[in-house]
């Protein structure tokens, strides 16, 4: 027998060749179940956020719904303050604490779920920024105070719209997942779905400028005020 096979069959290497064998099987065996503990952490964490996002969401949508006003009852207000001397009380608060407190963690949100929530609390700041902002302008100018007042009460309809949206959207993920999402958007009747996208796009596209037109009303009395 040769000298090099005595070595191999020696029981000490055998044993030292067994135990690497078997650390080396376990540190595959280890690591497949830390990436899956991982991952079932991180799906889990996904879904607390969007619970807690949906739960939000679902208490200002109701408070909106319960505030809605006939369009009598807006022009009426809008006049009101157009002809000076009086300012409505405006809910200046956000409603956005916990997308605030996770705002960090968005990111890890599914895809399809992102947008219509952004958008919804995007629309949601504007609003605020105007509520923040009218009692001051009021005192200045009530003209432009009335025309911030429409831009209020009409963000106000886009909000609530957004709000439903992102509610469907985020019900349908935590249901289903990405699928669910997906059968959500392409199902019934197609026209209908390619509308409520299109709106969704196309809050996307025009905040920016709504929000700097916005604020340009604010300033230009301070433009008014040095052509003098």
């Amino acid at each position: 027998m040769p000298s090099w096979l005595d070595d191999w069959l020696n029981p000490s290497v055998q044993a030292a060749l067994v135990a690497a064998a078997v650390a080396a099987g376990g540190w595959v065996h280890n690591g497949r179940q830390n990436r899956l503990a991982a991952a079932r952490q991180r799906s889990e964490r996904v879904a607390d956020v969007q619970r807690a996002i949906l739960a939000e969401i679902r208490a200002h949508v109701v408070a909106l719904e319960n505030q809605q006003t006939t369009d009598a009852w807006r022009r009426d207000m809008v006049a009101r303050v157009r002809q000076g001397g009086y300012v409505p009380t405006l809910p200046s608060e956000a409603n956005d604490r916990i997308f605030r407190a996770i705002i960090s963690e968005v990111h890890l949100l599914p895809a399809g779920v992102i947008d219509p929530v952004v958008i919804y609390y995007r629309l949601l700041a504007v609003m605020a920024f105007l509520a923040a902002n009218l009692a001051a302008l009021a005192a200045q100018d009530a003209a432009r105070a009335a025309d911030m007042l429409e831009d209020y009460l009409s963000l106000a309809d886009e909000v609530l719209d957004s709000g439903r949206f992102a509610m469907l959207i985020l019900s349908a993920s935590l249901d289903g997942g990405d699928a669910a999402v997906d059968a959500m958007l392409h199902a019934g009747d197609r026209a209908q779905q390619d509308m409520l996208e299109a709106e969704v796009a196309a809050l996307a596209q025009n905040l920016p400028r709504e929000l700097q037109e916005m604020r340009e009303r604010l300033n230009r009395r301070s433009s008014d005020r040095s052509g003098l």
